[in-house]
């Protein structure tokens, strides 16, 4: 049994898109020729490829479709680029990523400009906690993500890129209207400032300055930027990486609550493809975590 590109593409389309409609505008054809193709398709495997949802999404054997879809598209387009043809018409590459905020915010961005003055890419970034950003390299929807798990996924390599590193900060107000009167008792009455309720990362700090994490008031600010900004603003004590700290504690803008930091160590992974682009990507992207990251035993 083969697998004809243009069906395994028109799921990929629809996935990324969410409806036949919008699929079919992308692929220049009818809704109608896109629905005859997905119904070629589930009858040729003989299995159900779409949950017809709104948004549409890839069933378990959708995703391994969309998977082949993707890898069949970059091969193609490393081929016609060695081969010195134009491999996109003069249209770029579309590559999508998986990110954290907290890198998205900070130093993913700048080794992303650099590939794109070199390359005919365009980046589709999904922003998601680095526990869960290789989710999306298991389901296909990216062929490279920032993650926290060390361990590849199936058909990915993997490798170190440094640890994003987390001190408690608090501006000097609120340390004299909350904490001024021994830390430890009273951190059970500060507010605490989190991502949102997946954030666990204030929880861990807590504990290790021996603070039940139940006990605090909680803002939760699900942007990273707005993160940073509502702990200089005195909304709440918080973990912030040194990247989004620096400036306001050499203004003293910010003080230190003191602690210990805590590491976050973050990995590349990709597929395992021999792919020039993806490894332009890779390679990147792999630099410049080591040059800004913290080092650690992985990296």
């Amino acid at each position: 049994m083969r697998i004809p590109f243009e069906l395994a593409e028109t799921v990929a389309a629809v996935v990324d898109e969410g409806t036949l409609d919008a699929a079919a505008r992308r692929l220049y054809i009818t809704p109608s020729a896109v629905s005859q193709r997905i119904k070629a398709l589930e009858e040729l495997l003989g299995r159900v490829v779409l949950v017809r949802s709104k948004p549409a999404r890839a069933t378990e054997a959708g995703v391994a479709v969309v998977r082949l879809a993707r890898q069949a598209a970059l091969l193609e387009h490393d081929t016609l680029a060695e081969l010195g043809t134009d491999p996109d018409g003069g249209a770029r590459t579309t590559v999508p990523l998986a990110v954290n905020a907290d890198s998205l915010a900070t130093w993913f961005l700048e080794p992303l400009a650099r590939l794109s003055e070199r390359h005919p890419v365009v980046f589709e970034l999904h922003r998601d906690d680095q526990d869960f950003t290789a989710g999306l390299l298991e389901s296909g929807t990216v062929m490279g993500a920032v993650t926290s798990r060390a361990t590849p996924v199936a058909g990915c390599r993997v490798s170190g890129l440094g640890a994003m590193r987390y001190e408690a900060v608090a501006t000097p107000g609120f340390v004299e209207r909350w904490l001024a009167g021994g830390l430890r008792d009273a951190l059970a009455g500060a507010p605490v400032v989190d991502f949102d309720r997946r954030d666990d990362l204030q929880n861990e700090w807590l504990v290790g300055q021996g603070v039940d994490p139940s006990r605090p008031p909680r803002h939760y600010v699900p942007a990273s930027n707005d993160f940073a900004t509502s702990v200089r603003l005195g909304l709440g004590w918080a973990l912030l990486p040194r990247f989004q700290s620096h400036d306001a504690l050499e203004r003293g803008e910010l003080v230190l609550l003191g602690g210990a930091p805590i590491d976050v160590p973050l990995h590349w992974q990709q597929w395992n493809l021999r792919s020039p682009l993806l490894d332009a990507i890779a390679d990147e992207i792999v630099a410049e975590g080591r040059r800004v990251l913290a080092p650690f035993a992985g990296a």
